[in-house]
């Protein structure tokens, strides 16, 4: 396991032990119904559907149909790095240490 895989594996333990994980995706889950993200993929959805109404849909045909477009349509504020924590801030030896 390359370095940058062992600080994610990290990172993701320590927020599951804390319980941040899952009020981090609540917050996430808030901000993307906020912005209209919620809606825009469930009107992708209906269209899919309708289109393929003579074909027998399943979920896991409509969930490859639609992940390649909801990926897109999630705003680069969210996907944008530069809004995760430093993990060198206030820490000049660059671990998590005690913040996590």
């Amino acid at each position: 396991m390359n370095k940058d895989a062992q600080m994610r594996a990290a990172i993701n333990h320590k927020l599951i032990e804390t319980g941040e994980r899952e009020l981090l995706k609540e917050l996430l889950r808030a901000k993307l119904i906020g912005c209209g993200w919620k809606d825009q993929l469930k009107a992708h959805c209906k269209e899919v559907i309708k289109e393929k109404v003579l074909e027998h849909v399943t979920v896991d045909d409509l969930v490859a149909e639609i992940t390649p477009k909801g990926r897109a349509l999630v705003p680069d504020i969210f996907s944008c790095p530069l809004l995760l924590p430093d993990p060198t801030r206030n820490n000049p030896k660059g671990h998590w240490g005690a913040h996590m």
